[in-house]
């Protein structure tokens, strides 16, 4: 069997291929996509980071290829999708870069507070300018941190040594946890109020993109020092330089860009402004790391069959996985959907098996679920095999039971997703025996294929609601695919359920929130 590495890999790495029995590696870095295209063919593994981008049509040439590894976390370069769909496992290797990252985040800190980028160029330009680059001390500054994952937690830790008061949002994280870890849980308004320094460890997801913006700066103290070694494009860069000029920012830290490389940014004119490569995972320990952990991996799927923190793919026989399949596709999106319903911080998720499962071992499904609930949140730290271990760090509790009888349908999931302030609902099944269905939403009875541009409306039953929502979407130039309509059992209230050609945008969403009968309106990706 043959693996390409196509990115730089850390020489651990490649010298376990090179050294297993039956593997035969070729390292072939820099190629363009029409030639990785041309030899594609012949591999049986792919491994990259992120320069190679493996898309649909790259897929489509890579007629023997079982496996792609990315040594690190992110996996924006690659379509899963359309890996699944040819049935090649996707693996990342999480963890093994948290400590590095956290560190250069406490580095940049550092660097910006006590002036030392200012301090090193103006001394080697022969200047001694000791009185303009007075810093300040971190002792008793306050931390906001945005996002208690696993980087967000080592910042936290490493910022209490330095004998900083740390505050921490995360809407995802039980207050309780980070309580209990020692620090203080707050609002957002709260931590941009009080903090000192603001530093993001979120994933890059369609709520976070922009996250830090005019008007999030606008609730800040001034004076404000801003760091990011998360992901490009959460700190919106010309609010950052706006910011930054009106003194409003008085300095920022950033490892990752809107753009990488970034060109010729008015941001990167600033003096105030302390900057690198995106180098928050390059140190040599991270980089030996993810090496060794992708190359153990690909090689025990390639020997073994062994599936190891696969995105796409739940660690079971090929033999179950046919009877699976179609419940794995449900138990996911059904996931996904209660992580877009749920707006508090989730205690508790109760999953009930209700029907004929034929005797299967149903805890690939549960798993399944909780990827499904966990992805919109943590984006690619999870996968099938920490999906359990992810939402119990983050003190959820899950629990499972199973009833053999179900009244309405041959068998039934149903998801209850229980928070401080609410509990929401949502139950599936199969029609036919692959065709994944969404039958309720918390009170409303529906029949809905969770797939897609997808948007969920709750009005008032009178009549000419549902006109003025499909004029509105009309009038924007926005075509309906679907629309299922489920009612409450008082038959007061409808659930609709669009489907659309395009993602909704925000004001057109706002438009049909303002409609009359039209009581909330939420969009979902599925």
């Amino acid at each position: 069997m043959k693996v390409l590495i196509s990115d730089n890999l850390g020489e651990a790495g490649i010298k376990m291929f090179q050294e297993e029995e039956g593997l035969e590696v070729d390292v072939n870095v820099g190629l363009t996509p029409n030639e990785l295209k041309k030899i594609i063919g012949d591999y049986d593994a792919l491994v990259i980071r992120s320069a190679t981008k493996v898309t649909e049509d790259l897929l489509e040439s890579a007629s023997r290829l079982k496996v792609i590894g990315r040594a690190g976390i992110g996996l924006d370069n690659v379509d899963i999708p359309a890996a699944s769909k040819r049935g090649i496992v996707v693996m990342n290797t999480p963890g093994g870069n948290v400590i590095t990252t956290a560190e250069h985040t406490i580095a940049l800190i550092l660097s910006l507070t006590r002036n030392i980028p200012l301090g090193t160029s103006s001394l080697k330009d022969g200047r001694w300018e000791k009185k303009n680059l007075q810093g300040k001390e971190l002792y008793n500054k306050v931390l906001g941190i945005i996002g208690f994952g696993k980087i967000g937690s080592i910042v936290a830790d490493r910022a209490r040594g330095l004998k900083m008061q740390v505050i921490i949002y995360d809407p995802f994280v039980v207050p309780e946890l980070i309580e209990k870890a020692g620090f203080e849980y707050t609002s957002l308004d709260e931590l941009y109020k009080k903090a000192d320094y603001i530093t993001v460890h979120v994933p890059k997801l369609k709520e976070t993109t922009g996250m830090l913006n005019k008007e999030a700066f606008d609730k800040m103290k001034d004076g404000v020092m801003i760091i990011n070694c998360a992901r490009g494009g959460i700190v919106k860069e010309e609010d950052l330089y706006k910011a930054m000029k009106s003194g409003k920012v008085a300095g920022a830290a950033l490892d990752v860009f809107e753009v990488e490389p970034p060109g010729k940014s008015p941001l990167l004119g600033m003096d105030r402004l302390v900057c690198t490569p995106h180098l928050g995972a390059s140190t040599k320990e991270a980089q030996t790391n993810v090496a060794v952990a992708v190359a153990g991996q690909i090689i025990d799927y390639l020997k073994n069959g062994t599936i190891i923190n696969a995105v796409n793919i739940p660690s079971v026989t090929g033999e179950l996985m046919a009877k699976l399949g179609p419940f794995l596709t449900l138990a996911e999106r059904i996931g996904c959907l209660m992580a877009q319903l749920s707006s508090w911080p989730i205690n508790e998720v109760v999953i009930d098996y209700t029907g004929d499962f034929m005797g299967l071992d149903l805890s690939p499904v549960s798993r399944a679920i909780m990827k499904g609930l966990l992805t919109p949140v943590v984006k690619d730290d999870v996968n099938f095999v920490n999906a359990i271990i992810l939402a119990k760090e983050r003190g959820i509790r899950v629990t499972e039971t199973t009833h053999s009888e179900s009244k309405d349908y041959l068998n039934l999931i149903t998801v209850s997703t229980i928070s401080s302030e609410a509990t929401n609902t949502v139950a599936g099944t199969l029609f036919g025996k692959k065709e994944p269905r969404v039958v309720k939403i918390d009170n409303f009875r529906v029949e809905m294929v969770p797939q897609g541009h997808l948007v969920l409306i709750n009005n008032i039953d009178k009549p000419g609601a549902i006109g003025s929502i499909g004029m509105t979407l009309g009038e924007n130039d926005i075509n309906i695919d679907l629309m299922q309509v489920g009612q409450d059992k008082e038959g007061e209230r409808n659930i609709i359920f669009l489907r659309t050609d395009i993602p909704i945008p925000n004001d057109v969403l706002e438009k049909l929130h303002a409609l009359p009968f039209v009581k909330s309106v939420r969009s979902f990706e599925l």
